[in-house]
């Protein structure tokens, strides 16, 4: 069975929080900075710095996982101290107590994640009454709520049926579903038979962010090492930039996907170099902290929170390669 989500965001705070502690003097860690991630595009480049070298293995380890929540149950059991995650799923892990900081943004959502609907159904009004799928307790609830503001509804004028991603394709075929919130790849799978694109996060800008966070109480003890891995990643994406075709090749691997499909994995993704990430993280003048009140608020009137989501400390650029290039 799994765990509600609240229950393991308590743990997980609790058991970082004392994980943690013997850090707080700045001694040096005696292990490298282990770091849990799914497959994600946006995540890849970390990966790409892996397998082609890039990576010192001694500063960071990557601890791969089918899902963020396989990467925060990660973070419960002390095998990492940090993570990929959504900004939705930082606030509320803070909202728990655990001390999160993030030091990068991967990626904004820009189209990348979808309501898919049956040909049926070819307007917003036409949701009133269907059965609409959505990953509980994650982002997909964040993008509900965009969905039926801009429909129009209350939350009880659609019929909500809870589903993993895992789940997503099969309860389309079964035909237990009217709409899907989802991204790639079933995405793609679905609009390859009957599904079409009713609603996508290029309607919500600036609201969608995977980033990098960090226990604080690691911060200090793992600076050199966030750093590092920071650097590389820059290094993946301008190696994209600049020899696309290849490096949708190297990438392949690890997406688990043929070379030539890994493009269209980013066409719905901006993917911010350092000066975007800066202004991201700057916390003086944030796009990422307006869009952390916005999804606050979201995630408030949904009950996902207990309170507005405190801003302290949510973000840092002090870990950005200084330059322009990593």
């Amino acid at each position: 069975m799994m765990h509600s989500r609240r229950s393991l965001l308590r743990n997980i705070a609790a058991g970082l929080m004392l994980g943690s502690m013997g850090t707080l003097g700045g001694c040096a860690p005696a292990r490298p900075m282990t770091v849990a991630s799914h497959v994600w595009p946006g995540y890849a480049f970390m990966f790409l710095a892996r397998d082609e070298g890039w990576l010192d293995t001694s500063r960071v380890q990557l601890v791969e996982t089918r899902s963020a929540t396989a990467s925060l149950e990660a973070l419960a059991r002390h095998e990492v101290v940090a993570a990929a995650l959504t900004l939705d799923e930082v606030l509320r892990a803070r909202d728990q107590g655990l001390p999160l900081t993030i030091v990068l943004v991967f990626d904004v959502s820009v189209g990348a994640d979808v309501v898919l609907a049956r040909p049926a159904i070819s307007s917003l009004t036409d949701l009133r009454g269907v059965r609409i799928g959505v990953e509980e307790g994650a982002l997909g609830g964040v993008i509900l709520a965009h969905l039926l503001r801009h429909a129009g509804l209350e939350a009880d004028e659609v019929v909500r049926v809870p589903l993993r991603v895992d789940q997503h394709l099969e309860a389309w075929q079964r035909g237990t579903i009217d709409a899907l919130i989802t991204y790639e790849p079933v995405t793609s799978a679905l609009l390859a038979q009957d599904a079409h694109i009713l609603f996508d996060s290029r309607r919500i800008p600036d609201t969608i962010f995977d980033v990098l966070a960090v226990n604080q109480g690691w911060l200090e003890a793992h600076r050199k090492a966030i750093a590092h891995l920071i650097a590389v990643h820059f290094r993946g994406l301008h190696a994209l930039q600049r020899n696309p075709g290849d490096t949708a090749f190297r990438l392949a691997r690890h997406l688990g996907l043929p070379g030539q499909a890994v493009m269209g994995l980013y066409r719905g993704l901006s993917l911010p170099g350092i000066d975007a990430n800066r202004s991201y993280l700057d916390p003086r003048d944030s796009r990422l902290l307006d869009a952390a009140r916005r999804v606050s608020d979201v995630l408030l009137q949904a009950g996902q929170l207990r309170g507005p989501a405190s801003l302290a400390e949510l973000a840092t650029p002090r870990f950005l390669p200084s330059g322009v290039r990593p």
